[in-house]
């Protein structure tokens, strides 16, 4: 047997990357940890931007939810409120002035001051060109000297918006 070209397994040889000098071998492991360190602060950065993302967008949502929060009770709310301009209007065209009248009209008044005061605001219709986001046509009328095609010449029931939401569209008559 020839043992010149054998070669011992007593001792194993380093792979060519592995720096034998024990310095040079932790400066290679702490850069390498340094490496692994960097990059989970990255994934954490980046995670922490989305998980921000996803607060804001929550947050956004939450508000949307408490801003519209009451937009069921104000749909039933506006029958009280169209029952009381059918009283205010009946009693404008009977000339009543009776302290009953004057209660119903003062209670009108309040009634839209309470909904302006929660974002509520009446859709402007009347004259106004006809918007299908914001009226809705329920009768054709023929156009008349003096008033324009697609402008709206009658109002049957009041509209209105909750914020920047159309709570309710307003019922019209459209000038053809």
């Amino acid at each position: 047997m020839n043992t010149e070209n054998q070669t011992t397994t007593d001792t194993p040889t380093p792979p060519p990357e592995t720096p034998t000098d024990p310095k040079d071998a932790r400066i290679q492991f702490l850069e390498n940890r340094e490496k692994e360190l960097l990059y989970a602060l990255a994934e954490f950065q980046n995670s922490n931007k989305e998980m921000q993302k996803l607060m804001r967008r929550n947050e956004q949502e939450t508000e949307a939810k408490l801003k519209f929060a009451s937009e069921k009770l104000l749909l039933d709310l506006l029958s009280a409120l169209d029952n009381l301009d059918r009283a205010v209007q009946a009693a404008k065209q009977a000339g009543d002035n009776s302290p009953l009248t004057v209660g119903v009209i003062a209670t009108h008044s309040q009634f839209l001051d309470i909904l302006k005061k929660h974002g509520v605001q009446p859709i402007e219709a009347l004259g106004q060109p006809f918007d299908p986001n914001l009226h809705q046509a329920v009768k054709q009328a023929p156009a008349t000297e003096g008033i324009e095609s697609n402008r709206i010449v009658e109002v049957f029931q009041a509209g209105f918006r909750l914020h920047d939401r159309v709570l309710r569209p307003a019922l019209v008559a459209v000038a053809q």
